[in-house]
């Protein structure tokens, strides 16, 4: 799609998100979300070996309802990050922020960036964002997807769509973000991506379990 396409599909989108929000004024029926501090500590052969607290800076813009972040590590295989941020609402001034806006924002620039397919135990095959980013001599690489009712988005103007959607249809606007990165050690950013694939595909049940 041209950019001049992608602007205009970003207008409707911004459009009719606005219009189907205004018509939304009544108290949505989100059910109450299993607090993000019960997400597994082990996961597969990963151990958690640090939680962390968001700045308080951060949380002003970011304005979560719930959020866990932590790092994971297995003996021979490398430490991950995890960060899943839930957001109850989203029509009161709280809303996902995209990491490619974010990580800039952190001093991290891209290097590459592409909608790949995670495979699911399950069978299925879902869309994710995938990141290599760099911040001066460090190099990450991120997986990133947003979860709402059932369904893994990778796409931002889907997940606008989906939110207007379910609104109409369900009376919610909940979703997740949830990213996951790992450094690129000695170069070796083959391996760091096989990590962060390899525990997405562990960590997806878990997602849905909590965020339903």
């Amino acid at each position: 799609m041209k950019t001049s396409g992608r602007y205009w599909l970003m207008i409707v989108v911004l459009g009719v998100a606005a219009c189907g929000m205004a018509l939304l004024s009544h108290g949505e029926s989100t059910p109450p979300a299993l607090p993000l501090t019960q997400f597994p500590k082990q996961i597969a052969g990963y151990s958690t070996v640090g939680e962390y607290q968001l700045d308080k800076n951060v949380l002003e813009i970011l304005k979560p309802s719930d959020y866990v972040t932590r790092s994971y590590f297995e003996p021979g295989v490398g430490e991950i990050g995890l960060y899943i941020a839930y957001f109850a609402t989203q029509r009161t001034g709280s809303a996902i922020h995209s990491p490619k806006n974010c990580l800039p924002g952190a001093g991290w620039q891209p290097e590459q960036s592409s909608i790949a397919t995670l495979q699911l135990d399950d069978g299925r095959k879902v869309p994710v964002n995938f990141y290599v980013i760099r911040k001066g001599l460090d190099q990450q690489v991120v997986l990133y997807w947003y979860q709402s009712h059932g369904r893994v988005i990778a796409s931002e103007y889907a997940g606008r769509f989906y939110m207007v959607y379910d609104a109409l249809r369900l009376n919610r606007t909940d979703a997740a973000l949830i990213r996951i990165t790992s450094n690129v050690v000695s170069g070796d950013e083959a391996a760091a991506k096989e990590r962060v694939f390899l525990f997405a595909k562990q960590v997806a049940p878990d997602v849905e379990k909590i965020i339903r």
